[in-house]
């Protein structure tokens, strides 16, 4: 025991360095209920939250037990509530128990993820997929399995998410080599394009929507030095899948590109509703991920109910269209409000440092809702903010009264005027 006690001092240290940059994370004890948009949270742990964040911020907050809207969760579609979905996962329980519990290679394979998978393939319109534990995982297999050897450059968009980079790491500790390009720059894309060796493979990567912005890749101009360069183009649509598009295939499909992305990348933990994650390609890219992608092999398999209740969220998806219709009118309500063009369900409102970041979220505590505080390093220091997500589980009424709570805690003003994104608030 005494060998670990210069551990104990260290790990200490590092909780009161980030307590005193306002950058310690703590966990909050919810009670979900029948709706994506709302919680229940107990008065000693609101009571706690809201001193974490901002001490001057708990008067006058109730002693019961209160509802909280949430503008936190990914869930664009409201789907993980939906009838069909509980209910496919429900039955699948019932009738299968959790299902085969080892790697999907060994034997946690069944009839329904493979059904799943093909759904997910003509969602995408690609030749197969392959399901896996979760999208960051999904991410480092790609980046990993296809980076692994010699003669072999990722180029990655600086504000890609932190599964792409850790992706990228991996492989550039093996072999491969890992380029960084200016968010969205295509000019410095191109420039770096031409500057690798002739002999090197090429796999450029990014986020399709960019999850703390709120902004779309340039999907037209990545096709086009694609078609320039010859590179395999890999977009990990976490964000838009069901979000974006007439089917719901995601940006990809929305900006028209669906055929020129040779790889794509998303996850059933958002707007699906469920959990994991998948990846939609070509049928020989999905062998050489089952064979060497390493996320894949040394992980259990989902599990059969969370396999069911995506599929049936598929459906839900093709049936009916008005949810995502509905989310991308709460977007435009959101953004006239706001005063600026909201481009999606993500709106950040930045305002600077963590300690702003944190009272502004412990103020809209204090009045029913949940926006949360993003901080470094999430994102760049100076940037810490408000990360709005809408969902289509809200009504207009719920970000009419969103808009209201800002502007009475004066984070944004009581007037607007058109602005361009993102939206800076005022504290």
């Amino acid at each position: 025991m005494a060998s670990s006690l210069p551990w104990h001092g260290w790990i200490g240290s590092q909780i009161e360095q980030l307590r005193a940059q306002d950058l310690l994370r703590t966990l909050k004890p919810l009670i979900p209920g029948r709706s994506a948009a709302e919680v229940l949270v107990a008065p000693d742990v609101l009571r706690a939250w809201t001193e974490e964040c901002d001490p001057q911020s708990c008067e006058g907050l109730p002693t019961e037990g209160s509802l909280l809207r949430l503008f936190s969760s990914n869930d664009y579609t409201g789907l993980s509530c939906h009838p069909s979905v509980c209910r496919a996962a429900a039955d699948a329980v019932l009738r299968h128990g959790m299902g085969p519990r080892s790697s999907a290679v060994v034997g946690g394979y069944t009839f329904l993820h493979e059904e799943l998978e093909r759904a997910l393939a003509d969602l995408k319109q690609t030749e197969d997929c392959l399901l896996f534990p979760t999208g960051f995982a999904a991410n480092v297999a790609v980046v990993s399995a296809l980076c692994s050897s010699n003669n072999v450059t990722i180029f990655s968009d600086e504000l890609n998410h932190a599964s792409i980079i850790d992706g990228a790491r991996l492989a550039s500790r093996q072999q491969g080599k890992l380029v960084v390009y200016r968010h969205n720059d295509m000019q410095h894309l191109d420039r770096l394009l031409l500057a690798c060796p002739p002999s090197h493979r090429k796999l450029v990567i990014t986020d399709s929507l960019f999850s703390m912005d709120g902004d779309f890749a340039d999907l037209a101009g990545l096709t086009a030095l694609r078609r320039k360069h010859n590179f395999l183009l890999a977009v990990d649509e976490a964000h838009a899948t069901f979000v974006c598009g007439e089917r719901g295939g995601g940006a990809a499909e929305m900006f028209g590109v669906s055929e020129e992305v040779d790889v794509h990348i998303g996850t059933l933990s958002k707007a699906v509703g469920a959990h994991g994650g998948f990846v939609a390609c070509s049928a020989a890219l999905k062998s050489l991920l089952l064979n060497k992608g390493r996320p894949y092999v040394f992980s259990t398999a989902l599990t059969v109910p969370v396999v069911a209740a995506a599929l049936a969220a598929v459906r839900v998806n093709e049936q009916e269209p008005e949810r995502r219709d509905h989310l991308w009118r709460l977007v435009h309500r959101l953004g006239q409000g706001l005063g600026v063009r909201a481009e999606s369900p993500v709106v950040p409102l930045i305002v600077g440092s963590e300690a702003a970041a944190l009272k502004a979220s412990a103020q809209l505590l204090q009045r029913g809702f949940y926006v949360p505080a993003i901080r470094p390093p999430t994102v760049a220091p100076g940037t810490s903010r408000l990360r709005i997500s809408l969902s289509a589980a809200h009504s207009e009424e719920d970000v009419d009264s969103l808009l209201q709570a800002l502007r009475e805690c004066g984070i944004i003003p009581a007037q607007v005027a058109p602005a361009a994104m993102p939206v800076r608030a005022k504290l």
